[in-house]
């Protein structure tokens, strides 16, 4: 080894851009172009998007998720409406209040569930539920959905397409958080298309830092009868919100770089890889307790407090969670990314082991 143990856990945002996509935005820093999106990457984001979910695309780059999710939702929702979402979701317990914000005031209804994944029959019941309130309940105007989910886990396309379908039996367009989508279909095995709008998705938050940009996001509407309204003026929602990039070929760029050749696809990959790495020496591991099936590159591990506070002694970084109840030990996170090296997963075992 010639490079020191890479010992920072804590989530895929801390790793560097990958070596392509800095490539790209050295190759965009060149000449003077069009602003605001009038550039030749710009222009071209439409075209390559569609192509690799095979079928027409609006796509809108955004610098970050939560501006992402929450301006996609924004033009869903309307300010006396609510938002339907898992209770672990990213915009419910993540974004400091931002979905909110971006919809004028709009609530989120959650719904619990056993790992992240919503249930098809809770869904009937949350959609009656609110449907029987009446007046005293905001109408329910999107379902949001992530994969992968908060707990690590993923849904397979037909469960997707179940939650969907109830969806739009009521006339509710659906939002996909996509922030580790990337992740979902290295697992899935599928291609872009079955994970998201072939399944019934409207409107997809698609992740590109997590998955090696340095700051790129994007807003990706499948065109359809739910999506053609909003496309209009979701370009002015952007600009209002401040987050209309004047040198958008720097964000284009990006994503383009992380689409060639399946980048953002093999860098997922690789990150599941460490994870499930991770995973099987935890398993060997007797003080270890893995609640949730790791199908993406989050894995969540209950260690007794010793081991943990050893682990943050050697200078490994993680995130704490709440333990379940009854439940001994500690809950955290670990999350391998491109960047990780096998090297630096076997590092993190043998500290365990030691």
């Amino acid at each position: 080894m010639t490079d020191e143990i890479r010992k920072n856990f804590a989530s895929d945002n801390v790793s560097p851009a990958c070596p392509a996509v800095m490539d790209a935005m050295m190759r965009a820093n060149a000449g003077n172009v069009g602003s605001y999106g009038d550039d030749a990457l710009s222009r071209s984001l439409n075209a390559r998007f569609g192509e690799v979910f095979e079928t027409d695309v609006a796509v809108f780059p955004i610098v970050t998720g939560t501006a992402a999710n929450s301006l996609a939702l924004s033009s869903l929702v309307a300010p006396y409406g609510a938002v339907l979402c898992d209770q672990s979701a990213h915009i419910n317990n993540d974004e400091g209040g931002a979905p909110e914000f971006f919809m004028h005031g709009a609530k989120l209804v959650t719904l619990p569930s056993a790992d992240g994944r919503m249930n098809a029959e809770a869904l009937r019941t949350g959609l009656r539920v609110n449907a029987e309130g009446g007046i005293l309940k905001p109408p329910i105007h999107a379902l949001s959905l992530t994969q992968a989910t908060e707990w690590g886990t993923v849904y397979a396309p037909n469960d997707l397409t179940a939650l969907c379908e109830i969806a739009h039996e009521h006339d509710i367009p659906v939002h996909l958080d996509g922030s580790r989508l990337s992740n979902a279909i290295a697992h899935l095995g599928c291609t872009p298309a079955e994970a998201t709008w072939k399944a019934g998705v409207d409107v997809l938050s698609f992740g590109g830092t997590k998955c090696g940009a340095m700051a790129a996001e994007a807003v990706v509407f499948f065109v359809n009868d739910r999506t053609r309204p909003v496309l209009k003026d979701f370009e002015r929602r952007i600009k209002r919100s401040g987050h209309l990039w004047s040198k958008a070929r720097f964000l284009s760029a990006q994503l383009l770089a992380l689409l060639e050749d399946d980048l953002w696809l093999k860098n997922s990959t690789h990150a599941n890889a460490m994870a499930q790495r991770i995973v099987e020496g935890l398993r060997r591991h007797a003080g270890a307790q893995l609640p949730f099936e790791t199908q993406g590159n989050e894995v969540f591990v209950i260690l007794p407090d010793r081991l943990v506070e050893e682990l943050e002694a050697a200078g490994f970084g993680f995130y704490r969670w709440p333990t379940p109840e009854g439940v001994s030990g500690t809950l955290i996170r670990l999350v391998p990314s491109f960047h990780t090296r096998i090297e630096d997963v076997d590092a993190l075992l043998a500290e365990l082991a030691a």
